[in-house]
């Protein structure tokens, strides 16, 4: 009975398939220990996912016991236990979806999410934008003041860039100091708004606050699908994103890049801004 669902995947990886909640059980296999150990099971594969072995190696001692015992579980034990198991198994899910530093949802939640947004989109045609993040400078940022203290500006720019989101959009670390926001059910000309709103609040952070002479700003590209005429993937419109944060990088930095037709611009006061290199980044 016991699976093994927490070997052979490395817990670093970030792919894979997300572990899910186990099959809801019936009152009598819950009152003979099937149930959960089933629980226990679960718990024990989202945790070892996230690479606490301890943890997990507890749960899945705890279902073997529980299927070795021939002894029943009293009744009211029973269904506080059964109770604390699915909010433990509720909050193990969540954690083994967050980026450990930041908070923010990692990779992981990013293609799951994203293909259901994607597939959604190709049928309500509602629009949805994909937006590739990327700190500024940041390893001057941290040969300067340190990792640690990168670590804690991170941890703010995520802060800033989650603040005032849309209904249903996410923050997720795509990697080192680059991030996604997914903004489903949203016009381009609104995604690219929350995306120069959000680019002037990191902006404008009072950065000195956490050390004298720190600056962060961040750049942005922005990549919407209306869901119409073809179907685009996840992948693909993180591909166009990346080209637009390029375009937004060689036309100077702290910028919002977008596309409108087959040109290449920049929102809010660096739209006077934009290179030949950043219009040719449009075909991309």
């Amino acid at each position: 009975m016991i699976r093994n669902g927490f070997t052979g995947q490395d817990p670093h990886s970030g792919g894979g398939d997300v572990p899910q909640p186990p099959t809801p059980r019936s009152r009598e296999e819950v009152a003979n220990g099937t149930g959960m150990a089933e629980l226990h099971e679960s718990i024990a594969r989202l945790l070892a996912s996230r690479g606490q072995w301890r943890q997990a190696y507890h749960h899945l001692r705890s279902a073997l016991d529980m299927m070795s015992s021939d002894k029943p579980a009293v009744p009211e034990q029973l269904r506080s236990e059964v109770e604390l198991l699915r909010r433990e198994h509720a909050k193990a899910r969540e954690d083994s979806l967050r980026d450990s530093l930041t908070a923010s949802y990692n990779r992981r939640y990013l293609d799951e999410r994203l293909a259901d947004l994607v597939a959604e989109n190709a049928m309500t045609g509602e629009g949805l934008a994909v937006s590739l993040i990327d700190l500024d400078w940041f390893k001057v940022v941290n040969d300067t003041y340190g990792h640690l203290f990168g670590d804690r500006v991170l941890q703010r720019v995520v802060d800033l860039l989650q603040e005032a989101l849309p209904d249903g959009a996410f923050c997720a670390r795509y990697g080192g100091e680059e991030f996604v926001l997914v903004l489903p059910h949203i016009l381009p000309n609104s995604a690219v708004q929350v995306c120069e709103a959000a680019r002037q609040r990191v902006e404008h952070f009072e950065w000195e606050t956490m050390a004298p002479g720190l600056g962060v700003t961040i750049s942005i590209g922005v990549a919407h699908e209306q869901g119409t005429g073809g179907h685009v993937s996840g992948e693909q419109q993180l591909i166009s994103a990346d080209a637009l944060l390029y375009a937004a990088k060689r036309a100077g930095r702290n910028a919002v890049a977008y596309r409108k037709g087959a040109e290449v611009r920049l929102a809010g006061a660096a739209s006077e801004r934009i290179t030949e290199t950043g219009r040719r980044a449009a075909g991309y």
